[in-house]
């Protein structure tokens, strides 16, 4: 499946309550429906088959480019080329915010976790901007990143590109997809959203030195449009207190129960709902532990995703997995502490 920042059922839910325009509402799910199956078959053969396709390869080292859609769709993917390694600053603000956050999520994969490029074997990074018409949404396609405008109702216009967690999330999902792989459904695709927004929380701490008692823990802080009132996309420090469609659990007692049918309210059985209760639990160990997220919550989380968990992983199977990285990297007092934060979101 797309791996995307903005759910289906609130873009549905949005639309139901009068808030944005239903035809756009129909375009963008249309948009996330012709790239699942390509997706779903990129993740299963990198798991399955270890491909890593030459065609998708820069130069040794490091490589990231930025292409303008130009208001197309997947078929125009990836447009363009704007900006690519080694050139300078483009005239498009877009392209230049999606060059420097990829800059800065490289840089924090290769320099914190010693990790090169989402496959760790220096795949390039490709951008894509300006994806679709007032598109609001950003997705790892199981190649690249994609960017839309945002339509000024959902998110504000150049914010999707902008946003440091916004960008720090999608490439994370491409790290997923060359580690465990978790299948994007239920508690495995649950455990890939959070994921996706414990890193992307951290290249924005990491990139800001901010220590994990002055971070803000929001997902999409300050980007959200006219239609959609809070203060972000999400929240791991209170989840379900973002917007006013929030409905993130914090505690497994609130889990979400939902099918994964194909129907887009149902969010693939919950995995941006549920993910609220993993994203609670890093951030309970996070403050707990004190200090710089990353050096030792981080490299836990990083290690156990890496190492540790497999494509159909439940929260049970990442908290073992995160209490043993723990162990073995720093020993039995962050254990402690791992193994207590899952506790306090009633995962054992």
């Amino acid at each position: 499946m797309v791996c995307s920042i903005l759910p289906a059922h609130l873009l549905i839910e949005l639309a139901e309550a009068g808030n944005v325009d239903l035809r756009d509402t129909i375009a963008t799910l249309i948009a996330s429906a012709a790239l699942r199956t390509q997706r779903e078959t990129l993740t299963e053969a990198v798991q399955f088959l270890d491909l890593n396709a030459a065609q998708l390869r820069g130069p040794a080292g490091e490589f990231k480019a930025v292409h303008d859609v130009r208001g197309g769709d997947e078929r125009t993917l990836p447009g363009v080329l704007r900006r690519k390694e080694g050139g300078g600053a483009a005239a498009d603000p877009a392209v230049n915010d999606a060059y420097d956050n990829a800059d800065r999520t490289y840089d924090f994969y290769r320099d914190v976790l010693g990790r090169h490029s989402v496959d760790d074997n220096g795949l390039r990074l490709v951008s894509s901007v300006h994806f679709g018409r007032g598109f609001d949404n950003a997705f790892w396609d199981g190649t690249q990143m994609v960017y839309g405008d945002g339509s000024g109702e959902v998110f504000q216009p150049g914010a999707l590109c902008r946003d440091i967690t916004v960008v720090g999330h999608e490439i994370t999902h491409g790290v997923v997809q060359y580690t465990a792989g978790l299948r994007y459904r239920k508690q495995p695709g649950a455990l890939n959203e959070s994921m996706a927004d414990v890193f992307g929380s951290l290249v924005k701490q990491h990139s800001a030195a901010q220590p994990a008692d002055q971070a803000d823990w929001l997902i999409g802080a300050g980007i959200l449009g006219t239609q959609l009132q809070g203060v972000a996309l999400r929240s791991m420090k209170d989840p379900g207190r973002a917007h006013q469609f929030d409905r993130q659990p914090a505690h497994m007692r609130s889990y979400v129960d939902l099918p994964d049918d194909g129907d887009p309210r149902n969010d693939n059985g919950g995995v941006h709902i549920n993910s609220g209760i993993p994203n609670k639990a890093f951030h309970l160990a996070a403050t707990r532990l004190g200090g710089n997220a990353w050096d030792r919550a981080g490299k836990v989380w990083y290690d156990a995703l890496a190492t540790k968990l497999r494509v159909n992983s439940n929260f049970a199977d990442a908290a073992a997995a995160t209490t043993a990285s723990a162990q073995a990297l720093f020993g039995s007092d962050v254990a402690g502490v791992v193994r207590g934060a899952w506790a306090d979101v009633g995962v054992s």
